[in-house]
């Protein structure tokens, strides 16, 4: 589904990945764990075409796609939910919705208005209204749902619950655990210790530009070192 090898990018002459090599196979959810700064958003940047490689492969799909234009990727299944959310402010629920639908690459899809809308049912109560009329918790199931009319087959989401109280965290939570459930892979981004552990398969730790820890929730839960050093706990 997606596979990292030996991945080396930055900005300008500041290098931020160095050797960053991982994979995701299809229907996983793994979770990119760190503290601020240490290379998780360059990391799904690269993946989304949107930096250039200095090093390294990047395979998405089983093809070494790493010249290919966001929006090819974005056509070919890759989908993302941005840090920040970034949905339209002055487009109608429905709007942003109805944007980003697309038709499926094989003539069926898996979502449409119902099917997104039945994941979060306070969106079908605010169809009509703009989206700067929305909580951030709103604002948030929005663009996650706006990302799945596009039909993807890998979903990466960065940072969703940044700045959310505790019971919409939950819910983003919830609703992430339902999208994998529909066979969708994930890359989720997250700083939150509880959420990544909770719903995630493999859980990898970044720290200065490198992963420095591989392996399940319950193996980073008995790692206190690598938490202590490298996670907000």
């Amino acid at each position: 589904m997606l596979r990292l090898q030996a991945v080396e990018a930055g900005y300008g002459s500041a290098q931020v990945l160095f050797g960053v090599s991982f994979a995701i196979e299809p229907g996983a959810c793994v979770s990119l764990m760190g503290r601020n700064g240490m290379g998780k958003t360059t990391t799904v940047r690269v993946i989304m075409g949107q930096l250039p490689l200095v090093a390294g492969t990047v395979e998405r799909f089983g093809n070494g796609t790493a010249g290919r234009e966001s929006f090819e990727l974005a056509r070919a299944g890759i989908g993302l939910v941005p840090e920040g959310r970034q949905i339209f402010s002055n487009l109608t629920v429905a709007e942003n919705l109805e944007t980003f639908h697309r038709p499926a690459r094989d003539g069926d899809t898996l979502w449409t208005m119902d099917t997104v809308l039945d994941l979060f049912p306070r969106l079908r109560e605010r169809l009509g209204h703009a989206g700067n009329n929305l909580s951030g918790g709103e604002q948030q199931m929005l663009t996650m749902c706006r990302t799945l009319m596009g039909d993807p087959k890998l979903i990466m989401i960065d940072e969703p619950t940044e700045g959310l109280a505790p019971l919409i965290v939950k819910q983003i939570g919830d609703l992430i655990s339902e999208i994998a459930k529909a066979g969708v892979s994930i890359l989720l981004v997250e700083q939150k210790l509880s959420i990544a552990m909770d719903i995630s398969h493999r859980v990898l730790v970044m720290g200065h530009g490198q992963i420095v820890f591989e392996g399940t929730p319950q193996e980073l839960r008995a790692d206190e070192a690598i938490r202590r050093e490298w996670l907000e706990v």
